[in-house]
């Protein structure tokens, strides 16, 4: 499978070959939406926490007599029925982190990586060169690229301040290393920019892929 290759100015430079066993496979909508849950729960810090009547302070005394009051009988100001009183079954800190094994986290990127083909959604550029770190460069780039009215996952092979400066003013576009490409970001940005340095890096971490892993 071939691709077309862009510069930031976007005119067409060359094209380049992309593995079938990570962009051309039958994407596998169970194992995608299994490895987005888990990216959503492992990323919960699962700290929210309520007292229980152990914790609650105060209400070590009978708030009025056992009998005679008309009302029902009550042992503690830490009862859940009270204003201030504990909570019953409330969340308690906890871990919500799911497993899941690599085979199948990898399945699922390639399978997200096959969608993006699918919908036209991968553009490929050859590198960020004479980009400028400044918002209007990149706004121009995107512009060249007819990107500009899209929300555009922007991929490089490293940390490049040059990229992260341009576009971190732009409020529809994230920059992310390759190497943390993920699921929530591939549905959550429309469109995804790879340079050819970012897709050695996903060639060199999704390339040893089997037939068996994509079963």
């Amino acid at each position: 499978m071939q691709a077309t290759v862009y510069n930031i100015k976007g005119a067409e430079v060359t094209t380049v070959e992309l593995d079938d066993n990570i962009f051309g496979i039958e994407p596998n909508a169970a194992v995608m939406h299994q490895a987005l849950v888990r990216q959503h729960a492992n990323a919960r810090q699962g700290t929210a926490s309520t007292k229980t009547r152990q914790e609650v302070r105060g209400g070590g005394k009978k708030p009025y007599r056992q009998k005679g009051t008309g009302n029902a009988r009550q042992g503690s100001r830490r009862a859940p029925q009270y204003t201030g009183g504990a909570v019953i079954f409330g969340p308690r800190p906890r871990s919500y982190e799911k497993d899941m094994p690599r085979k199948m986290r990898r399945l699922a990127v390639r399978s997200a990586l096959s969608v993006k083909v699918i919908e036209d959604n991968l553009l490929f550029i050859d590198g960020f060169e004479g980009l400028e770190p400044r918002t209007k460069s990149m706004a121009e780039a995107l512009t060249a690229l007819k990107l500009n009215d899209q929300k555009v996952l922007i991929l490089v092979a490293e940390r490049d301040e040059t990229v992260y400066r341009a576009a971190g003013n732009l409020a529809n576009v994230k920059t992310l290393v390759a190497g943390y490409l993920n699921l929530d970001d591939m549905f959550k940005y429309t469109k995804v920019i790879v340079p050819l340095g970012a897709l050695d890096v996903i060639n060199r971490i999704l390339g040893s892929s089997t037939a068996a892993e994509q079963e």
